[in-house]
């Protein structure tokens, strides 16, 4: 379940058709619908990203924490997703990123959101990154 700070978030940008206000206002925001790894429930949560060649990316900084955010499990165990820019959910498939094209995607996701830069600066893991990529068959929907 969303905490009321993401709930708020979910439900201003799904009333505004991906736009919010306040401290968001210019954030690149997607909201991801993933399927819970126990629970089986549709988890929804916004999340910062890069939209590029054809796929959104994410990742599971969790704000700098030390462990990985509860959805880097969800999409490890059910891949297909949907997501939201602010239309209709859109059906795709998460992948988590490794080796040298994690390298690439992160050089490109810290020139465009420099704060997940501050944020793998505090922590001893690597954050993961996984891609979005439109068009599976995905059982989420909006939730």
């Amino acid at each position: 379940m969303p905490s009321d700070y993401n709930t708020a978030i979910i439900e201003e940008f799904r009333a505004n058709n991906g736009k919010l206000g306040g401290q968001w206002k210019d954030s690149r925001l997607v909201l991801v619908n993933t399927i819970g790894a126990k629970s089986g429930q549709i988890r929804t949560v916004p999340l910062a990203h890069l939209q590029q060649d054809g796929r959104i990316y994410i990742v599971g900084s969790a704000a700098g924490s030390a462990k990985h955010p509860a959805w880097h499990f969800n999409l490890l165990a059910n891949p297909d997703v949907t997501y939201e820019l602010g239309d209709g959910p859109i059906e795709a498939t998460a992948t988590l990123i490794e080796g040298e094209a994690r390298a690439s995607a992160w050089a490109e996701i810290v020139a465009a959101l420099p704060f997940f830069g501050d944020y793998q600066d505090k922590v001893s893991r690597e954050i993961p990154v996984f891609a979005l990529t439109p068009g599976s068959q995905a059982p989420c929907s909006k939730g």
